[in-house]
C-alpha cells in the first residue's frame, strides 16, 4: 500500500466574525487545468477586503473565502500545457479571492508578466485598480480624447488609476479630494482641476468654470449622484463603483431624461471568467506597453509586512492613503 500524499500547508490571513485578522494555517490551493499556482511575494489591499471581513461583500459562489483580489509572485506549479509559457515566471493579476496567503491560484488567461526591473510591490499595485478603472472609463464610459472626466476620490487606488488613464486618453480630468495634500497628490498624477470638497461644492465649481462631465467615476453614491447629474454633459456616463456616502439617492429625473444620462452600477469581482479574460486582453492591447512607465505608475503609499495586516486595513479604513497600500510576504 503506497504512502498517502502529505498535505502541504501555508500561512494565510483569516478574519473572525468581529473582523479581527490573524495569521493561520490552511492547505495550499491546487491549481485547476486553466490556472497557475503562484508563490505570493506581494498583494494589494483594497476596500473590498474591508467590506468582506465586515460581512458586507461576500465572495461569489466558488471563489476562495480567503481575502484578497490581486497578487504578484512567481509561478511554482501549473498544468503541462501552461509550463512553457508560465512556469517560474514573475507575474501579477486578479485573483478569485485568496491573495492574503503565501500561495494563490490565478487563471492563466488573466496573468500579466512583470518586467525584470519592476518590483513585486509595484506590480501588486496595478491589477485591481487599473482593470476596475479601465472597465469603467473605457469599456463602459467610452471616454474619448478631449472629453471631461470627473473622478471622485482621486487619491484612492482606483481614483489614481482613473486619473492616469484619463490623461493617457487625452481627456480633461477633474478630481475631488478631502484635503489640500490630497489635492496636490492628484495634481502630481496629472489632474487638470482638483476640488477640495470640504471647502467647495464640486458641482458649483464646475458650473462656474463652464465644465460638464462626459464620464463620471463615483465611489461615493448617496447625495453625490444627484450632484453628478447637475454637472453631467449630454449623454454622460456616470459609473457608480461603491457606496461610501450611502446606498440611497434622490434624483431629479427631469435632468436625467433631458441630458440622456447613463447611470451605471458596476462591480468587477462578480463578473464572469470570460468577461475578465477579455477585459485583461483589451487592457493589455491598449496599455500594455505603457503600464510600467512613469506616467502610468501608481504611487505606493505604504508597504506593510504580512504580520502588519491590521495596520494596513486601518490605513484604508481611515482614508489615510494616497495611492496603494501593499503587503509584502518575505
Amino acid at each position: 500500500m503506497g504512502k498517502s500524499k502529505q498535505l502541504k500547508l501555508m500561512n494565510y490571513i483569516n478574519y473572525a466574525d468581529n473582523g479581527v485578522l490573524t495569521i493561520e494555517k490552511a492547505a495550499m490551493p491546487q491549481p485547476k487545468s486553466h490556472e497557475v499556482l503562484i508563490k505570493v511575494a506581494a498583494l494589494g489591499v483594497n476596500r473590498a477586503d474591508l467590506l468582506q471581513k465586515q460581512g458586507k461583500y461576500p465572495p461569489p459562489e466558488h471563489d476562495s473565502l480567503i481575502l484578497g483580489l490581486e497578487a504578484a509572485g512567481i509561478v511554482v506549479e501549473c498544468a503541462a500545457p501552461l509550463q512553457s509559457q508560465w512556469f517560474n515566471k514573475r507575474v501579477f493579476g486578479l485573483t478569485q479571492g485568496g491573495a492574503y496567503a503565501e500561495y494563490v491560484c490565478i487563471d492563466a488567461q488573466q496573468l500579466m508578466l512583470i518586467p525584470d526591473e519592476v518590483s513585486f510591490e509595484a506590480a501588486a499595485s496595478f491589477a485591481e485598480v487599473y482593470l476596475t478603472a479601465f472597465d469603467a472609463i473605457v469599456r463602459t464610459g467610452q471616454l474619448c480624447a478631449d472629453d471631461v472626466l470627473l473622478v471622485h476620490g482621486g487619491a484612492s487606488g482606483v481614483g489614481s488609476a482613473a486619473i492616469r488613464l484619463g490623461k493617457a486618453l487625452g481627456a480633461y480630468v477633474i478630481a475631488t479630494q478631502s484635503s489640500e495634500i490630497k489635492c496636490q497628490y492628484a495634481k502630481q498624477l496629472g489632474a487638470d482641476l482638483v476640488i477640495n470638497y470640504n471647502e467647495h461644492c464640486f458641482s458649483q465649481v464646475m458650473k462656474s468654470c463652464g465644465l460638464y462631465a462626459n464620464v463620471i467615476i463615483d465611489p461615493i453614491s448617496g447625495e453625490y449622484v444627484d450632484k453628478n447629474i447637475k454637472v453631467a454633459a449630454m449623454d454622460c456616463h456616470c459609473i457608480v463603483l461603491a457606496m461610501l456616502g450611502g446606498r440611497y439617492s434622490e434624483l431629479d429625473m427631469a435632468k436625467v431624461l433631458s441630458k440622456r444620462v447613463h447611470l451605471h452600477g458596476s462591480t468587477l469581482r462578480n463578473r464572469a471568467l470570460e468577461y475578465k479574460r477579455q477585459l485583461v486582453a483589451d487592457f493589455i492591447s491598449r496599455f500594455g506597453t505603457q503600464l510600467f512607465t512613469e506616467t502610468m505608475r501608481i504611487p505606493i503609499h505604504k508597504s506593510f509586512a504580512f504580520s502588519e495586516i491590521e495596520q494596513a486595513h486601518a490605513m484604508l479604513h481611515n482614508n489615510e492613503n494616497m495611492g496603494k497600500v501593499i503587503v509584502s510576504i518575505s
